[in-house]
């Protein structure tokens, strides 16, 4: 919680104003953040001075492990999150790449499964990695990337968090995720409960033990709308102890992951918060 609190303060005494354009909404921002998550402790990185929603987190991070293209399929686990940007999104709406209602393109997990060579051949980054770590190999190039620059023309939104990056030492498993931009007291908590669930799960499905993840965010930002909730109300509050983090240790492989899991074999114990704040969304 420190560290989340410490970065939300640095954005309000260091940050610069600037103007988003896809929103346009101002938007104060700091450059270079650096979270670390201790998964190997189980200290997981809940928000406790306001109540997060972390199933939702999860749900999501199980479609993109899946490769889902559709915000039907994001609301069929339990995650609402795509609706907007599937639905909302006045670009997507005219790209005449969109295939109709909740249709997302080639965004995230699409890319992580399913990326197209040249010659049209599909890349699953994910079995790779998953794999190569299962017998005990680091190549240096364990990654799942969702960033396609050559793509963003066939999706709702550029991803923000694109990079997962593992590293083996022994049988201890790491990762570091990259994140380009971050909408600090919406976003950020969804992130880090995304980060430390991966490094856990995939640890587990590969037969090692989680150690840290490293989770590096470039644009660090609040929404003008958003300011004086998070400065003179949840900043006000006090955390609490941080939470544990469980999952379900019949989910052995990824086939596991893409058939039978739902939300219901992850379970977070010893949460204790305060009271939820609304915090305006930009879509």
């Amino acid at each position: 919680m420190k560290q989340y609190l410490d970065l939300c303060q640095r954005i309000i005494d260091d940050g610069v104003w600037v103007e988003n354009r896809r929103t346009g909404k101002r938007c104060l921002t700091v450059i270079n953040a650096d979270m670390e998550y201790d998964v190997a402790g189980n200290l997981f990185p809940l928000i406790t001075t306001r109540k997060s929603f972390w199933k939702g987190a999860v749900a999501e991070l199980l479609g993109y492990l899946r490769g889902y293209d559709n915000a039907a399929q994001f609301r069929s686990i339990g995650c609402n999150t795509w609706n907007a940007n599937a639905n909302e999104n006045e670009a997507w709406l005219n790209n005449p790449a969109r295939k109709g209602e909740d249709d997302m393109g080639r965004v995230y997990g699409v890319q992580g499964r399913s990326w197209q060579t040249p010659d049209g051949k599909p890349i699953d980054q994910l079995k790779k990695v998953v794999d190569d770590l299962s017998k005990g190999i680091d190549d240096r190039g364990e990654i799942v990337t969702f960033y396609n620059p050559g793509e963003f023309h066939l999706g709702c939104l550029r991803p923000c968090m694109h990079t997962h990056n593992f590293s083996l030492l022994g049988d201890r498993l790491y990762l570091t995720s990259t994140q380009r931009s971050c909408d600090v007291p919406l976003g950020l908590n969804f992130n880090q409960v995304q980060v430390f669930c991966l490094l856990a799960l995939i640890a587990q499905i590969t037969g090692n033990k989680p150690g840290k993840a490293f989770h590096k965010i470039v644009n660090a930002h609040i929404y003008e709308d958003q300011l004086e909730l998070m400065r003179d109300v949840q900043l006000k509050r006090e955390p609490f102890p941080s939470p544990q983090f469980h999952i379900n240790p019949d989910i052995k492989t990824l086939e596991d992951i893409e058939t039978w899991v739902t939300v219901d074999d992850f379970e977070v114990t010893g949460y204790q918060h305060h009271g939820p704040i609304k915090y305006p969304f930009s879509v």
